[in-house]
């Protein structure tokens, strides 16, 4: 079966052809272009290799660009439900797009699984346009118990916080504070915009706080002007950062100065450090392999794998659904899979196991998150926690 490829100004389509009716249609909205594009990428890249089928059935992808607007989100979700008749969207990568879809969702009752991180996507999951929303991304919450333990484990007893002047940055500073319970204390906090191009005031705030160790508490490339300033001004302790810097991009800006960073992270960005006891391996391994043999050695990245488990949440969900006898194209079958999907359960994907619930639309545990570090310009594993 051929794939055709359609391009208008910064949207792209693809869809395969010789597609039937009974088809199930996947509507996808990504940020491949944009301030977000270093995640949007990614997530493409995996969704190309997408198989054609979901739950058995032919499958037809519809992937369009936000160019990180979240305007162009919502015309892009509203072109997919009225016009494409979509089963389900996958996507969008940034939370305020997730979040400014959720009206569309709750109108045509559309099921999503969404690229985005905050908490906030899926919370609470009762929420009338929340409860067609699940996501993929781990919760910040997860993922700053397993910074904290590390930190403790290392003996660090202060702490400084840096984080984005937005909400990922206030997020994880509501996060990672709120789990401190008195085992770590908080010296200085700062912020700092993801478009500036200095930090000096601020690094040197931290610095004369004296902390045992600094978290950074951003994403993409801005993350690394932090950590460079921090460095190049004389601070020689460990300097921690969140598994939002998971790209290829923060390698490649960061270079030297982010050597020895260490981070949580999904366990498929680490696949090959894990030890072959950790639950999540084998299928993680399977898409590392599948990616890099398209894209390269160490180019698998947490947003690609969330993607690449976006798919197989859908292909089980589908396949449930379509043993019901429901048709695709029609409301009972996108109520079907909204249900089907809420009923994930033991579920393994590259970055967790999911048990999705009607009170949890995320649906990972501790399986979900171990340390990574950086090395030699690689993303590996920092070891047992």
């Amino acid at each position: 079966m051929k794939k055709k490829i359609l391009f208008s100004g910064i949207m792209a389509a693809f869809a395969f052809q010789s597609v039937s009716q009974a088809d199930v249609v996947v509507g996808v909205n990504v940020s491949a272009t944009g301030p977000a594009a270093a995640i949007g990428i990614q997530s493409q890249n995996a969704m190309n290799l997408w198989p054609e089928t979901l739950g058995g059935e032919k499958a037809k992808y519809i992937i369009l660009d936000d160019g990180t607007d979240v305007s162009k989100a919502v015309r892009n979700v509203r072109k997919l439900t009225a016009e494409d008749k979509v089963d389900m969207i996958i996507g969008p990568n940034t939370t305020a797009a997730t979040l400014a879809l959720l009206d569309v969702l709750k109108e045509t009752q559309t099921p999503l699984i969404a690229l985005a991180a905050s908490s906030s996507i899926v919370e609470p999951a009762d929420d009338p346009g929340r409860r067609w929303v699940f996501k993929m991304p781990q919760n910040d919450s997860l993922m700053a118990d397993v910074l904290i333990d590390e930190m403790v484990k290392k003996g660090h007893k202060t702490v400084g916080f840096i984080g984005f002047a937005d909400s990922y940055g206030e997020n994880w500073w509501k996060e990672f504070t709120s789990r401190l319970d008195g085992r770590l204390e908080v010296v200085a906090r700062e912020s700092f915009q993801r478009t500036d191009s200095s930090v000096v005031g601020q690094a040197l705030k931290l610095i004369s706080a004296k902390p045992d160790a600094i978290l950074v508490a951003g994403a993409g490339t801005p993350a690394v002007l932090p950590e460079k300033t921090l460095k190049d001004r004389g601070y020689k302790n460990p300097i921690y950062q969140t598994h939002g810097i998971g790209t290829l991009e923060f390698l490649q800006v960061g270079g030297k100065s982010v050597e020895g960073t260490l981070f949580p992270t999904g366990p498929g960005v680490v696949a090959r450090g894990l030890p072959d006891s950790n639950p999540v391996k084998q299928v993680a391994m399977d898409f590392t392999e599948r990616y890099e043999a398209k894209y390269g050695p160490n180019t698998a990245t947490q947003f690609a794998g969330d993607a690449w488990g976006a798919w197989i949440v859908a292909d089980k969900a589908v396949s449930r659904v379509i043993k019901k006898g429901i048709k695709p194209g029609t409301i009972e079958f996108r109520n079907a899979l909204r249900d089907e999907i809420e009923n994930t359960r033991d579920l393994i994907v590259p970055n967790g196991v999911l048990n999705i619930s009607p009170s949890d639309h995320q649906g990972f545990d501790a399986r979900a998150a171990v340390m990574g570090t950086i090395k030699d310009g690689k993303f590996v594993y920092a070891g047992e926690q």
